[in-house]
């Protein structure tokens, strides 16, 4: 696999270490249909080069790869490939939503087949109140119409502890709780924890608390996933290297890379070999990223943590009006003025600060002190498309969309299409690498033994495309139109999604699995 940084050998020993982190067996209710897959061009997640074969699916796993006899097993449907694309499915590593309230239909019609929720240090919603395993059964029974997989969130944990959002220094107890509430959601099934230390409670946890918890990740070779302390060009390698001694000794993952205000691809390389230093010097190091140069989250990101909650916002602005609004000024300046914010959510979606600030006749930081930090979530325009196309390629970055069900993002539903399109329109990396980042990279991240490759054995989660025909049609004006060119998505071997459709439900709760 010349650049992708791991060999076909390490690759495959990765996927296949049963241990820690790995996949529980699967179990379905009934028995997928036998499924033939002729003539495709086997792209198998590995970064190998694609070859003509076909591939017999049987009981929801890869039976063989090879040519088939000329006459179908009995019982079995027969898809011609016509010479198209065969991959395994994507795995999106950085997903939010709930399966239990919308589907994930637009995922699927991207090739998505395993999202991974509990982001940015919050469980997934509806997982607060009891932990994850209660929220892992409910979702089992509901029957996602997609592969769900789970972190711990720090955040939720925090709260569930009873630690005060703002409290900086929680004591042994406190600790040792949360750390309890971890376990008990690594053994409910989480495959890590996340963090999200540029929001609340997040902010004010430090490197005590921190490592008490990921040495508990640790112990199960398990990830942990950070939204880190800053992405801004000044700090984001401070921040990197903050989010790895706080995660010793688990391996490390970084959510979201990118800089922001950062410009030029020299820039990009500067931080990749800040990247590859940690790696020389032993740690375990990866992260993902999406191909959208404006991010999108809470207009809160904008106001000082003394403005935030558990702060009283409207003595805030009784007792510090001005100097709120002078650093309001400064924050959003710095980040391209408000013109560069789209809201998504809220009432003023659809529209940029610049618009609704002269809708209210007011100038942009005054509109944002009445909007306040829990005024909605937007599109923040932050990022250079040439650094951020150049971290996109780094062997050791996968691809993940931030996105969820409803987002006014055209992430959350163009964006493995949008990377296939410009794996086809630039040649930036091979179309074997471009999967790769999407497969079997993603899935040696969380330790999935049986997907991300398509092998003899492998559960069959399978897309079949034409990559001259894949394209993202969604945008910053229609965020909800779907992806179209992936022809059929296949979950254990059901096909799910076929031209356009959604044709079944067979979806999974993947729970991690302890030594």
């Amino acid at each position: 696999m010349a650049g992708s940084g791991w060999s076909r050998r390490q690759l495959l020993a990765a996927l296949g270490a049963v241990g820690t982190c790995a996949l529980l067996p699967s179990v379905r209710a009934g028995t997928p249909q036998a499924l033939l897959l002729r003539d495709v061009r086997l792209v198998d997640g590995t970064g190998a080069p694609a070859r003509a074969t076909d591939v017999l699916v049987r009981d929801g796993r890869i039976a063989q790869v090879g040519r088939a006899a000329a006459r179908a097993p009995r019982g079995a449907r027969v898809v011609d490939g016509g010479g198209r694309v065969l991959t395994p499915g994507f795995i999106d590593l950085h997903v939010h939503g709930n399966p239990l309230e919308a589907s994930y239909a637009s995922f699927l019609a991207m090739g998505v087949t395993t999202v991974v929720l509990g982001q940015d240090g919050s469980s997934p919603a509806g997982a607060a109140a009891g932990g994850l395993r209660g929220w892992f059964d409910a979702v089992e029974r509901a029957g996602p119409d997609i592969n769900v997989a789970a972190l711990a969130g720090h955040g939720t944990l925090r709260r569930q502890a009873g630690i005060a959002d703002d409290r900086r220094d929680p004591d042994a107890a406190s600790i040792a709780r949360m750390r309890e509430l971890l376990v008990a959601d690594l053994d409910a099934g989480a495959f890590g924890m996340s963090t999200g230390l540029e929001y609340v409670p997040g902010m004010y946890a430090g490197a005590a608390e921190l490592s008490a918890l990921a040495s508990a990740v640790a112990a199960r070779d398990c990830v942990a996933m950070s939204h880190m302390r800053s992405e801004d060009d000044d700090r984001v390698e401070a921040s990197l290297s903050e989010h790895i001694e706080a995660s010793r000794p688990a391996r490390t993952h970084v959510s979201h890379l990118k800089v922001v205000y950062g410009q030029g691809e020299s820039r990009a390389e500067r931080l990749l070999a800040a990247l590859d230093a940690h790696r020389r010097g032993g740690v375990d190091l990866t992260a993902d990223a999406y191909p959208y140069v404006a991010s999108y989250t809470g207009v809160g990101i904008l106001f000082p943590d003394w403005a935030l909650p558990p702060h009283d916002y409207a003595r805030v602005l009784a007792t510090r009006r001005d100097e709120l609004r002078g650093a309001l000024v400064e924050r959003m300046t710095r980040r391209g003025g408000p013109q560069a914010l789209l809201f998504g959510s809220g009432p003023h979606a659809g529209r940029t600060l610049a618009q609704v600030a002269d809708a209210m006749g007011l100038a942009f930081a005054d509109a944002l002190l009445e909007i306040g930090p829990r005024g909605g979530s937007a599109a923040h325009f932050v990022m250079d498309e040439g650094l951020q196309v150049r971290l996109l390629e780094d062997p050791h970055v996968a691809i993940a969309s931030d996105g969820g069900p409803g987002m006014r993002h055209p992430r959350a539903t163009g964006t493995f299409a949008r990377w296939i399109e410009r794996t086809v329109t630039s040649g930036g990396v091979p179309l074997e690498e471009a999967v790769r980042k999407a497969t079997a990279l993603p899935a040696s991240i969380l330790r999935l033994a049986d997907r991300g490759i398509v092998r003899v054995g492998a559960v069959a989660d399978l897309v079949l495309f034409d990559p001259a025909r894949v394209q993202a049609r969604s945008d910053y004006i229609d965020p909800f139109a779907h992806a179209q060119g992936f022809d059929l998505v296949v979950l254990a071997g059901v096909p799910v999604f076929e031209q356009g459709e959604r044709t079944g439900r067979a979806g999974q709760v993947l729970r991690s699995m302890l030594r």
